[in-house]
C-alpha cells in the first residue's frame, strides 16, 4: 500500500506489512458499522442496472505485479501501462512516483507519469456505473481504497478488473493477490472513503468510455506539454471525432497540428471551431496562420472577426486581437 497519507503530520504513520491480506480483513472487519452511504451506487446498480451494461466482465489478461511494501502506485500504474502495450515495470516507476516524505504515491503524478510512456492517464466520473462501463469497454480501472476509517486511513492503490453482478462482486488486481474478488458492497465503501477516485490509463488515440468532457480536455493538455507535436495531434484528433465543435479540444487540435509542421491543415482546425464557436480566441489564431502563410485577405478577414468578437463579449482578447490585426494590416504592401 503507497497512496500518500494526507496528513501524516497529524494522523501519524500506519505501520503495514508486504502483503495485503491480513490488513485488508483487519479493515473490513468492523465494515457491518459503515454507513450504507458508502455503498449506495452499488445497491442501486444491483437493484437496477443500467440498460446496455453486461452482467459479468473479466479481463482476465490483465498484467499482474505483486506490490512490495508501499509500492502498489507503480504497480497499479505499471498493469495499467502494460495493458495498452507499454512494457514498463514498477520498478521504472518508482522514481516517478515515489515520494518518500509522503510515504506513498500521489494521485498528481499517478496521472502525469504515463505521458512520459505515450499514454493518457485520464480521470474517471466518482460513479460506480462510470467505472464498470469503462471495464465493459475493456479498460481496466485504476482505483483508489481507503480500507480503513477516515480517522486513520489506509490508502492504497489497485487495479479494478471486472465485476459480476450476479454474484455482487468486484475483481482486482490488488496487493500480492493477482484476483482479488470482493463484495461489490464492501468495494464501495473502501473506494468512497477515498472520494471514489479512479482513472483509466489509454494511448493517445484511445477514449475513455465513460470520461466526460472536462477531464478528457485536462489529460490532452496534460499530454501536449511533453508529447511530441504528432502525438498530441492524435490525441486532440481522437477526442473531436467525439467532442466536435468544443472550443479547447479544437484549439488544442490546431495548435498542436501547428507545431507539427502541418499549418493548412492547422488553418483548417481553427476555422472550423471558429465557424462553430465564434470564439475571439480561434478567429485570432486562424488570421496567425494566414498570415504565416502569406495569405493576406484570409487574415485580415479572420483578424477582424477577431476584433469584432473580442470588442462584443470577449474583454480580455481585445487589446491580443488588435494587435494580430494592426500586425496582419501592416503586412500589406503599401502603394
Amino acid at each position: 500500500m503507497n497512496a500518500a497519507r494526507p496528513d501524516r503530520r497529524r494522523l501519524g504513520r500506519l505501520a503495514l506489512g508486504a502483503g495485503l491480506g491480513a490488513g485488508l480483513s483487519a479493515a473490513l472487519g468492523g465494515c457491518a458499522t459503515w454507513s450504507d452511504a458508502g455503498s449506495a451506487q452499488s445497491r442501486e446498480l444491483l437493484a437496477r442496472p443500467p440498460a446496455g451494461l453486461p452482467r459479468t466482465v473479466h479481463l482476465a489478461d490483465t498484467p499482474f505485479f505483486p506490490q512490495t511494501e508501499l509500492q502498489c502506485g507503480p504497480a497499479t500504474l505499471a498493469t495499467l501501462l502494460q495493458a495498452i502495450g507499454r512494457p514498463v515495470s514498477p520498478a521504472e516507476l518508482t522514481p516517478q512516483l515515489f515520494v518518500p516524505e509522503r510515504g506513498g504515491s500521489l494521485q498528481i503524478e499517478m496521472l502525469a507519469a504515463p505521458r512520459r510512456h505515450d499514454a493518457l492517464a485520464t480521470r474517471l466520473p466518482e460513479r460506480l456505473d462510470a467505472v464498470l462501463r469503462e471495464l465493459a469497454a475493456g479498460h481496466p480501472v485504476g482505483v483508489m481504497q481507503n480500507l480503513a476509517l477516515d480517522w486513520v486511513p489506509m490508502w492504497h492503490f489497485a487495479v479494478l478488473i471486472g465485476y459480476d453482478l450476479d454474484r455482487g462482486e468486484a475483481i482486482l488486481r490488488s496487493g500480492t493477490t493477482r484476483e482479488q474478488r470482493l463484495d461489490l458492497l464492501t468495494f464501495e465503501r473502501t473506494w468512497a472513503r477515498a472520494r471514489r477516485w479512479a482513472f483509466v490509463v489509454l494511448p493517445p488515440e484511445g477514449l475513455p468510455a465513460a470520461a466526460e468532457l472536462p477531464a478528457v480536455r485536462e489529460a490532452r493538455l496534460g499530454f501536449e506539454r511533453v508529447a511530441p507535436p504528432a502525438r498530441a495531434v492524435t490525441a486532440w484528433q481522437a477526442a473531436a471525432s467525439r467532442w466536435e465543435g468544443d472550443l479547447v479540444i479544437g484549439m488544442g487540435l490546431g495548435n498542436s497540428l501547428l507545431q507539427a509542421g502541418r499549418p493548412d491543415d492547422a488553418a483548417q482546425a481553427f476555422a472550423q471551431v471558429a465557424a462553430q464557436t465564434d470564439a475571439a480566441a480561434a478567429w485570432n489564431n486562424l488570421a496567425n496562420v494566414r498570415l504565416r502563410q502569406r495569405r493576406l485577405p484570409e487574415a485580415r478577414d479572420a483578424a477582424r472577426r477577431a476584433v469584432l468578437r473580442a470588442a462584443a463579449a470577449e474583454p480580455g482578447l481585445i487589446e491580443a486581437t488588435r494587435a494580430t490585426l494592426a500586425e496582419v494590416e501592416a503586412a500589406f504592401p503599401r502603394p
